[in-house]
């Protein structure tokens, strides 16, 4: 802890590197996975091609992907821009599982109803589908906005700024007190989006608390 206060400012300054580099690829695996998710729901063999694809895609260790990506995009190896491109392929490999599954939820009469009044097929998606799929999708989003921050550390292996930086750096100086800063403010980090994530979840679904409030009663 002592590390921690005498080193404040610099700790945020790489905690503001840690949180761009797990932010941006999850923003981006969002834009990516969402569309694709809701293309291949209806189609099994574009459903089970994407989920094979995805569960692939997330074994490949990311010491590996670092070390494949520079020299295909040509990037530099400690380019943070790594970094996000190879969180940003973990982020959409989830999230295109997730959100099949989290569309599968939605009530089949809600989904024939919808059809029934004339509404297309990205219509109903976007404003009902995805809607109604908010609760099961946002647990899954918790999964994924955890794992970015845990594995953003591991980006420091190569040169990659971040909290993981505190980790190598105090591996290498023998300095127990770093690598206890690194975990704690990591920790924190992922507790503190993981209950930002479920109240967004919560605040766009109002009607979840209402039903929860008329079981209750």
């Amino acid at each position: 802890m002592r590390y921690l206060i005498d080193n404040f400012a610099e700790v945020m300054a790489m905690t503001r590197t840690h949180l761009v580099l797990a932010m941006v690829p999850l923003l981006l695996g969002l834009l990516l996975a969402v569309p694709i998710g809701a293309l291949v729901r209806g189609t099994r063999w574009a459903r089970r091609l994407a989920i094979t694809l995805s569960s692939v895609a997330y074994t490949i260790p990311s010491l590996a992907l670092f070390v494949i990506i520079p020299p295909l995009l040509g990037i530099s190896m400690i380019d943070p821009l790594n970094v996000i491109i190879a969180l940003t392929v973990y982020s959409t490999a989830l999230l295109v599982i997730a959100v099949p599954m989290a569309l599968d939820t939605v009530p089949a009469e809600v989904i024939s109803a919808a059809d029934a009044i004339g509404f297309g097929g990205l219509r109903r998606t976007v404003t009902v589908d995805m809607p109604l799929a908010l609760p099961v999708f946002t647990a899954s989003l918790r999964v994924v906005v955890v794992t970015n921050i845990a594995m953003v550390s591991v980006g420091a292996l190569i040169g990659v700024g971040g909290l993981g930086k505190l980790f190598t750096q105090g591996y290498q100086r023998d300095y127990p007190d770093q690598i206890v800063a690194g975990i704690i403010v990591t920790l924190v980090l992922a507790l503190i989006f993981d209950r930002l994530v479920f109240l967004l979840g919560a605040l766009a679904t109002p009607w979840t608390r209402a039903h929860a409030s008329g079981t209750r009663s």
